[in-house]
C-alpha cells in the first residue's frame, strides 16, 4: 500500500471575504474528488482571504500510479480554475 499527498499553496486574487473564498474552494475540492478520486481538504491559511493551502491524498497499490495521478493535478487546476493561482506544489510519499 502506498499513500501520497499533494500539497498546493493557492493564491486567490480579488477575494475579499472568507465567504467568497469558501465559494471558490468548495467547487475545486468537489471536482478533485469527482475527477481524481482523491481526498481533498483545505489544511492551512483558513483565516486568510486570498490564500489557501489544500492537500490531496491518494492510496494506491502502486507507487508510480500515485505519483502520476497527483502530478497531473496542478496543470488540471490551472486549466479548469483560471481564477486560482498555484504558488507552490509538493508531492510527498508516506
Amino acid at each position: 500500500m502506498h499513500v501520497h499527498a499533494l500539497t498546493l499553496e493557492l493564491h486567490l486574487p480579488g477575494c475579499v471575504s472568507l465567504k467568497e473564498k469558501r465559494s471558490r474552494l468548495k467547487p475545486l475540492l468537489a471536482a478533485l474528488h469527482r475527477t481524481y478520486n482523491v481526498s481533498a481538504a483545505e489544511i492551512d491559511h483558513q483565516d486568510a482571504h486570498r490564500s489557501a493551502v489544500i492537500a490531496c491524498v491518494v492510496v494506491s497499490n502502486s507507487n508510480k500510479h500515485g505519483n502520476r495521478l497527483l502530478s497531473g493535478i496542478p496543470a488540471w487546476i490551472e486549466r479548469r480554475f483560471p481564477d486560482l493561482q498555484i504558488v507552490d506544489d509538493h508531492i510527498s510519499p508516506w
